[in-house]
């Protein structure tokens, strides 16, 4: 019953917010800014509806980790299609998500997330990938910050697939802090099962760290978010599973 209401309202909302994504690009001829944040505000209505019909209980950790005042890009573990609409509403950021270029070819939803400066990489082709980071580099200048998934898939398992370190290039260029975040069991609302079930997640937010004040060369930027985030999922598997 979950699944059907979760995907009934996902499609309505693909279809009926059309004329708002129109209205919200008129907007952004004029001011780029209003156009993400009337874009982000909306989507993260109809997120909290989607997380509401699915059952999800969330707890939320760290917040007061985020710098308030400048930009960030937010480094977290990808176990979920749903780890996109908890972070969207617990960043307090506007922020855009580095997102695999197949979902550029579904309409609408692809619409909506060009509003919010997200990017769509193809990580088979090197030259596209720098050319996003690139893109990545100047939304963060411009005020807005970025999440990447640097384990580069979703990852159902309780370790890690290894930070790829190019994805921290963005932060070294653009000169803005790096927020580890750790994302536990959001697979458990819908990849495990293969249909949605209520579930109890945690999303936590660890100690920004500024990779100018880093000793040791750039070479240490992934692993050491990787470990951060790690004691964050462990400390949270107690939390959400009572481990």
């Amino acid at each position: 019953m979950r699944s059907i209401l979760v995907a009934g309202f996902f499609t309505l909302f693909l279809i009926i917010s059309v004329p708002f994504l129109l209205i919200f690009r008129f907007v952004g001829l004029f001011n780029k800014k209003a156009e993400v944040v009337c874009s982000q505000k909306l989507v993260n209505i109809a997120f909290r509806i989607i997380l509401f019909l699915a059952g999800a209980k969330r707890t939320v950790i760290g917040q007061e980790n985020i710098p308030k005042d400048v930009p960030v890009l937010f480094a977290g573990n990808h176990k979920s299609y749903a780890d996109i609409p908890l972070a969207y509403l617990t960043c307090n950021k506007y922020v855009g998500f580095i997102a695999k270029k197949e979902i550029k070819k579904v309409p609408s939803l692809s619409w909506w997330m060009a509003n919010m400066n997200c990017l769509f990489i193809d990580r088979a082709d090197v030259r596209q990938s720098l050319n996003v980071v690139k893109k990545a580099i100047e939304k963060i200048k411009k005020g807005y910050s970025i999440f990447i998934m640097p384990e580069g898939t979703r990852n159902h398992t309780d370790t890690l697939i290894p930070f790829k370190e190019g994805s921290f290039k963005i932060a070294q260029k653009a000169g803005c802090p790096i927020v580890p975040v750790a994302i536990t069991n959001s697979d458990g609302i819908y990849e495990l099962n293969h249909k949605i079930r209520k579930a109890k997640v945690a999303i936590h937010y660890g100690k920004p760290i500024y990779p100018e004040k880093l000793e040791g060369g750039r070479g240490q930027i992934a692993p050491l978010v990787q470990s951060m985030v790690e004691e964050m999922l462990a400390e949270d598997r107690k939390l959400v599973f009572g481990e």
